[in-house]
């Protein structure tokens, strides 16, 4: 029987191990599944007989290293800082590692002990990124192979609210974590543009000019942070045009414009919440920092900003000292929380151009993936699904491939975009 260890159950893990349960008997696998919350995992079991709870803290080394050397495969749904804690562990016990989150450099100081010990590290293994590298890859092996020459690659993904569910002037509600929802594009962006370098900082990278469409609905995207370091990746170095993106409603890309123009993403300043109103924080924190001249106008912003209560002089804060960054993740959490019966959608993007014989083409790839319900959403379900493919075709031997990866390369991205395509996350193509 093979052992697989999955480290954390949170929001993201829920298809991830279901799967992995539901063909555990056929596949001969056992998982344990490890969270700091024991219930978290004992709820994503299930009572099913082929998984195993187990409370974990990540610091407890002998914990850890005794889950790790038990199994075959790890995967890690942890925070990203916390995953080196079981890289050393697999490289140590010689174990595979999978996970969603982006490749590091502290993972990439150990590439050659990863190769030297015969194991296979796959990062980047989710929806963004994940799919939008294995999907995209596909495309560009496709047309290259027929003889066409890259000269332009766009991709776009957004993790959003499906129509029947968006009924808030953000157009948005959460389902992922809410500390990266606040914390997106802090760092700027970098892309290629029509032959040309661009540097965006924060303050102008939320932009509703920037819009695309998809599936005849319009959206609005905001450069991803370093879209320069896949031209390497994808081998698109001739490319006039590289970039990365992330989808939004182009009403909230106007709403987040004024966010980050007042500083409510500010995480310098710690502020006393206890006794505090929202109303009285946003107040006290325009007065404090000069940004009178900042408050919106807009009748679109003015309701989005009371929807998530800057404009309530009720129910205190009450969380002790928070920066603004904090009561802002605080205030959405609370108000663009997914319902029981909401449901999110992921929309995924690629526009390639290239020339072929002479002639210019463009091809379109989309994605659209609607979620069950606030539980089994699309952002579960596309995030853990290339890593629970990829764990049982690595253990069956059809993946073979050793090393530290991103999935770019065929022998990860046919198998695995073919059992997403049975499992109802197929793309859709359309050659201009």
């Amino acid at each position: 029987m093979k052992e697989i260890l999955v480290a954390g159950a949170g929001k993201s893990s829920v298809f991830l191990i279901e799967y992995l349960l539901q063909h555990a008997a056929e596949k001969d696998l056992h998982v344990t599944v490890a969270d700091a919350f024991l219930k978290n995992a004992v709820d994503k079991i299930n009572g099913n007989k082929y998984g195993t709870a187990e409370k974990l803290d990540v610091n407890d080394i002998d914990k850890r290293q005794q889950l790790v050397r038990k199994s075959d495969i790890v995967i890690s749904m942890l925070p990203p800082a916390l995953h080196i804690e079981l890289a050393k562990d697999c490289v140590l016990f010689e174990k595979h590692l999978l996970t969603a989150s982006y490749t590091d450099e502290a993972v990439k100081k150990m590439t050659e002990e990863i190769e030297t010990r015969n194991i296979l590290f796959l990062y980047e293994m989710g929806l963004d990124p994940g799919i939008d590298h294995m999907s995209a890859m596909q495309m560009i092996h496709a047309i290259q192979k027929d003889g066409g020459k890259i000269i332009s690659f766009k991709s776009h993904c957004g993790g959003l609210v499906a129509p029947e569910s968006d009924n808030n002037p953000w157009h948005y509600k959460i389902s992922w974590n809410p500390a990266n929802v606040v914390r997106a594009g802090k760092a700027g962006a970098s892309f290629k543009e029509d032959g040309e370098i661009k540097n965006i900082t924060y303050d102008h990278l939320f932009s509703p000019e920037n819009k695309v469409m998809v599936n005849d609905e319009l959206y609005s995207f905001y450069a991803n942070r370093d879209s320069l370091a896949y031209i390497d990746l994808y081998n698109l170095h001739d490319t006039k045009t590289f970039v990365r993106t992330t989808l939004r409603h182009p009403d909230f890309i106007k709403g987040w414009a004024a966010i980050v123009e007042l500083h409510l993403t500010d995480e310098t300043k710690k502020l006393q919440t206890d006794g505090l109103s929202p109303a009285d924080f946003f107040k006290k924190h325009v007065d404090e920092n000069g940004l009178q001249k900042a408050l919106p106008d807009d009748p679109i912003v003015l309701e989005q900003f009371a929807f998530i209560d800057f404009y309530d002089d009720g129910e205190h804060i009450n969380r002790g000292l928070f920066t603004p960054c904090e009561i802002l993740q605080y205030l959405l959490e609370k108000n663009l929380v997914l319902t029981p019966a909401d449901k999110d959608m992921i929309v995924m993007l690629h526009e390639i151009e290239f020339e072929k014989n002479g002639n210019t083409h463009l091809h379109k790839s989309s994605l659209v993936v609607t979620g069950d319900d606030n539980i089994h959403t699309a952002m579960a379900k596309t995030v853990g699904l290339p890593l629970a493919i990829a764990a049982t075709k690595i253990l069956d031997g059809t993946i073979t491939l050793r090393g530290l990866h991103i999935p770019t390369v065929p022998e990860i991205y046919n198998v695995v975009m073919s059992e997403l395509e049975k499992l109802g996350v197929k793309f859709s193509l359309i050659e201009i």
